[in-house]
């Protein structure tokens, strides 16, 4: 299988974001920057989603908020499967 779609929400100064990128990188994801400091669309779309902060990533269906490594783990087994 190919990798699953993982976009990430982002801001420039973002510690949890760089974690969860790190993270990510660590378990060879690929996805989607989608950085709400450099571009005003990706920050109407995270906020059209009912987030309000970031780092919100998405994977399939799940929204999850912040750094949560049990819940990323979780949502990349799921789309594996």
């Amino acid at each position: 299988m190919s990798n699953p779609t993982v976009i990430m929400y982002t801001s420039t100064h973002c510690v949890y974001c760089k974690k969860v990128k790190s993270f990510l990188a660590e378990q060879n994801v690929a996805f989607e920057e989608r950085n709400i400091d450099l571009d005003e669309k990706h920050a109407e779309e995270l906020w059209n989603s009912g987030m309000r902060s970031v780092p919100v990533t998405v994977i399939g269906e799940r929204k999850i908020l912040g750094f949560n490594q049990t819940e990323l783990t979780r949502a990349l087994e799921e789309l594996k499967a």
